[in-house]
């Protein structure tokens, strides 16, 4: 089997805020009674497929300070690169591993079994890049869904790091590996039927998503939240679907 590692991300997370941003100290938010950091590597540690989980950072104090609430049983990684890309390249030559999933620390919901699920396509694909992909051909990291992963192999990573030169590129970690697939071998994988929507936003990238995302934690409490008890329950809140797609709207304007 592929040895694989999980990577969350924590300072792409946070940025593009100032440290006197009220989203600046998000990893180290409460969420189900942790630190969202925390929150985020428990439930990634439920994916069976995974070796282990490294939480990568940048050498910056503010990271260093969102760091303190990893757990114990997590590796920290700080990164002297200054883009994305970078860093996760420097990731994949400082882990000894084959493939490295990517994740975010702003993803709460992120799901472990769609986690083993990529994983398993992408060890039977013998691919450079997996994800999954809405019905028109969307990369769905490209949205705010919030629930998905991408698994790249680390000397893929590597090379497009050699490779991409634009801002654009350099700007997200795994940009040049989709986008190139001339030069990289993809699998897609087509996401479920009813995550298939732009009414559904699982992603913090405000206050109000956080709100939105502490509500449905309540509602459904820390054993129901995986991505089918979550679809349900917004299929029944309209006012709810409501919002998620105006500001998905809103975002996507905004790119």
């Amino acid at each position: 089997m592929v040895t694989t590692l999980a990577v969350v991300e924590v300072h792409p997370a946070i940025e593009p805020l100032s440290p006197g941003s009220p989203l600046a100290g998000m990893a180290r938010r409460r969420f189900g009674g942790k630190s969202l950091l925390e929150w985020v590597v428990r439930r990634v540690s439920d994916a069976e497929r995974l070796s282990g989980i490294v939480v990568l950072a940048g050498e910056d104090s503010l990271s260093r300070q969102l760091c303190e609430n990893c757990p114990p049983d997590a590796r920290v990684l700080h990164c002297k690169a200054r883009d994305p890309l970078g860093r996760f390249a420097e990731a994949a030559r400082a882990l000894p591993c084959q493939g490295l999933v990517r994740l975010n620390v702003s993803h709460p919901f992120v799901d472990p079994d769609l986690i083993d699920r990529l994983i398993a396509s992408a060890e039977f694909a013998g691919c450079d890049y997996a994800s999954y992909s809405f019905g028109d051909g969307r990369p769905v990291i490209q949205s705010p869904l919030g629930v998905f992963a991408e698994w790249c192999r680390s000397d893929a990573i590597l090379r497009a790091d050699r490779l991409a030169t634009s801002p654009a590129d350099r700007a997200e970690a795994t940009r040049y590996l989709y986008s190139r697939p001339d030069l990289f071998a993809l699998k897609m994988i087509a996401v479920p039927s009813r995550l298939d929507r732009d009414d559904l936003r699982l992603a913090i990238q405000d206050e109000e998503d956080w709100e939105e995302l502490q509500t449905i934690f309540d509602a459904l409490g820390p054993e129901s939240l995986d991505w089918q008890y979550i679809a349900s329950l917004v299929d029944r809140q309209p006012t709810m679907r409501a919002r998620m797609a105006h500001r998905n709207r809103r975002s996507a304007e905004v790119c």
